[in-house]
């Protein structure tokens, strides 16, 4: 008996030494300490990387190999601060940094020998760890008191608990319950449940040993059962015995969409959180579906593959692979495979018939000659070495043919091509490049491809017109076996056969794909129409990118006109076979067939002396067809009728629209016409406005202006009037 009562005696006269000292410590903190840094002004976070809904993809470690991320409460469950809280310190909101109550159970435990739990409070752990103190001694754990009420007396519990979870320890390299989260548990610490939040907060009482491994921890078991138990009675449910059972496994750190995630790093170097666009599910599709296409075609040699998928009206990069594997050394994974220069082959030919449409050069059924060339020494050819003679721009785009490409590169105004490319930012290299840009002599990134590619789907820059943007999408229109619907898709293979590439744009989204060998070797019948078109199809239909083409979408100016099935010209009264092709008014070339000529009683086609021997050549003779004499020009302009003679409206005046009678707004285009016109095409300032029998007038409703109206007949007879539309005055 008298040992114990010796025992109570003294812990009596401590507590109230220890109670004395306590309460100068409060007196002192709260009157005069200064306030501190809640955290060491040198501590490195590391940095992570965001997809557009603000999820962690990237996780990096920092220089001295540590898992640490700043925190707030609104980043963790309320589960997790619930089970904390449990475990370390019930009375948090509540005593001024130290729990006089927790201390005295504490030391009366020392005193008897009895295990009844530690005196320590979150605040007064923080301190320990803010500072790096040791407590085992009498004077470090007043150290600790004194550095707890410094921090109580400057800081909110908020904030205070806030800094607790950025720096507690979790087990090897992690601190901090939000990495702790992502390492032990593969999930934001917002997503935590009551289960794991338990397990998590019996890690760092004993950091070394209880940390997960991915067989299990006995002593983590036990400490979470027990605090879940505490738990459950909280909540007023019975124990259970999976709680025991339940364990925490290592789980691969957030390195998602490498290659993007360390560009973005690099480009942001200072930046702790590093928001993108990417989409995550779409990542996904497009990771599995190239790591499938490779798996068809190893047998054959093919190892890798790059994609990027871009949201045109915003010019997001949603998804972004940059090798089939990022940690194969093999296919030199680790490389870039979307800003890689490399060879774009065929990709770049959309954007010279683009531009050439907008210049006026070419309507879709122009004829261009597929044959022979020669460009100021240089020599180009087919890739096929052979020659398709006249061909229609449009059918020369779908069928990729360089050397109607080279032509029309080589007609554009404007600096062509490379200047376009240039202002459009797309990083060429500085050399000048010349006609042979036309058929991919020059280093491009598939990223820039990409971003290319979302000008013809959305015009976000304007460079290209809304109709040469449609006529170039629908001249590309894909038709083949397997291909999505509504997909509008260009190949293109380089040179030695070294890089394969598909660009799709469907409705909003463009998709480009690249296949081939970070290393650059060739691999003879690497085709892109075998590889890289197939790779975008299957991909574009794992992610449903389909879309149902519709001419609602197609420009007002964009018009069907009939044009001649032979010349691609407009159709003329003596061509026998007609069919409608798409023509921008005011823009595309106004050229009447010439090819048709009457010879007697018989309709016979007249052709330049080349573009026969282009048909002979090419295996498709002309029937019935004989050369121009020397003096007979098919693109002459000499009227051979008289052209037609606008009756309405009439020349110099003034039409006034009513503003209280609109259905009186309305003009009537009438013009009287040679006998053997058999339809007028109207225009006015060159926008076209539609056709009309000879004598037979075209409503025209205009808006306040003046104008150039002009009446061209089937035989490219064309006569213009100027007239001024004004708003009438009332009276």
């Amino acid at each position: 008996m008298s040992s114990k009562r010796s025992k109570r005696k003294t812990f009596c006269i401590r507590c109230l030494k220890a109670g004395g000292l306590l309460l100068g410590l409060l007196a002192l903190g709260y009157a005069y300490l200064p306030k501190p840094d809640l955290l060491p002004p040198d501590l490195e976070y590391s940095r992570t990387v965001l997809d557009r809904d603000g999820q962690v993809i990237f996780l990096t470690t920092t220089r001295d190999g540590m898992l640490r991320l700043p925190t707030t409460l609104d980043q963790i469950a309320p589960e997790m601060l619930e089970a904390t809280l449990e475990m370390e310190d019930r009375r948090f909101f509540s005593h001024p940094g130290v729990d006089g109550r927790s201390i005295l159970r504490a030391g009366w435990g020392v005193a008897s020998g009895k295990k009844l739990g530690g005196g320590s409070t979150i605040t007064m752990q923080l301190s320990r760890l803010r500072w790096g103190l040791h407590t085992r001694s009498i004077w470090g754990k007043y150290g600790q008191i004194f550095r707890a009420i410094q921090l109580e007396r400057h800081y909110s519990k908020e904030e205070i608990a806030a800094a607790y979870f950025t720096i507690a320890p979790y087990g090897g390299n992690v601190e901090g319950v939000r990495a702790a989260s992502f390492r032990w548990c593969g999930k934001d610490a917002l997503k935590l449940t009551l289960r794991e939040s338990a397990s998590l907060s019996a890690i760092p009482q004993s950091p070394t040993a209880r940390r997960p491994h991915a067989d299990g921890n006995a002593r983590l078991a036990v400490a979470q059962a027990r605090l879940m138990t505490r738990l459950r009675a909280n909540h007023g449910e019975p124990p259970s015995e999976l709680d025991s059972e339940f364990n925490l496994v290592p789980t691969a750190i957030p390195r998602e969409a490498p290659h993007l995630a360390r560009l973005r790093l690099r480009e942001n170097p200072t930046s702790l959180k590093i928001a993108t666009s990417l989409d995550l599910a779409q990542q996904h599709v497009i990771e599995r579906s190239i790591l499938d296409f490779l798996d068809r075609w190893y047998a054959q040699g093919l190892r890798n593959a790059s994609a990027v998928l871009v949201h045109a009206p915003t010019g997001e990069i949603r998804a972004s692979v940059g090798s089939a594997d990022f940690f194969d050394f093999e296919i030199s994974g680790q490389v870039d495979g979307t800003r890689a220069r490399r060879s774009p082959g065929s990709t770049l030919k959309p954007f010279i018939y683009a531009l050439a449409l907008d210049a006026g050069l070419i309507q879709p059924q122009t004829l261009l000659d597929d044959a022979p060339r020669r460009f100021a020494g240089y020599n180009p050819e087919n890739s096929d070495r052979q020659f398709l003679g006249p061909i229609a721009a449009s059918e020369a785009l779908r069928r990729s043919r360089n050397i109607p490409a080279i032509e029309l590169a080589n007609r554009l105004p404007g600096g062509g091509l490379e200047a376009f490319l240039r202002s459009s930012g797309v990083d060429l290299p500085q050399r000048s490049h010349g006609l042979a840009l036309a058929i991919g002599a020059t280093e491009i990134r598939l990223e820039d491809l990409a971003k290319l590619y979302a000008e013809l789907a959305h015009p976000r820059q304007g460079r290209l017109s809304p109709e040469a943007r449609w006529l170039t999408l629908n001249a590309l229109r894909c038709k083949e076996p397997g291909a999505p619907l509504g997909l509008s898709c260009k190949t293109g293979t380089s040179n030695g056969f070294r890089d394969a590439w598909a660009c799709g744009v469907m409705g909003d989204w463009v998709l480009c794909v690249w296949v081939g060998h970070f290393d650059g070797h060739g691999m003879p019948g690497l085709f892109a129409h075998e590889t890289a078109a197939p790779l975008l199809w299957q991909t574009a239909t794992r992610l449903k990118l389909q879309v149902h083409p519709s001419e609602d979408s197609r420009p007002p100016d964009v018009v069907r006109v009939p044009v001649c099935a032979v010349s691609g010209d407009l159709a003329g009264t003596l061509c026998p076979h007609h069919r409608n092709g798409w023509f921008i008014a005011g823009v595309s070339p106004i050229t009447s067939c010439k090819v048709h000529r009457k010879s007697g009683d018989t309709v016979i086609e007249v052709w330049p002396a080349e573009r026969l021997e282009q048909f002979r050549n090419a295996g498709f003779p002309r029937a019935n067809s004989r050369q121009l004499a020397d003096d007979d020009n098919p693109h002459r302009t000499d009227p051979v009728g008289p052209p037609p003679r606008i009756v309405s409206p009439q020349s110099a005046l003034t039409y006034y629209l009513q503003e209280n009678a609109p259905e009186q707004n309305r003009l009537l285009l009438e013009a009287n016409s040679a006998a053997d016109t058999r339809q007028i095409h109207w225009f006015a300032d060159r926008r076209y406005l539609g056709a009309s029998a000879p004598a037979e007038p075209l409503p025209w409703e205009p808006i306040v202006g003046d104008y150039e109206v002009q009446a061209m007949d089937d035989a490219g007879r064309v006569s213009s009037t100027r007239i001024s539309v004004r708003l009438a005055v009332g009276n």
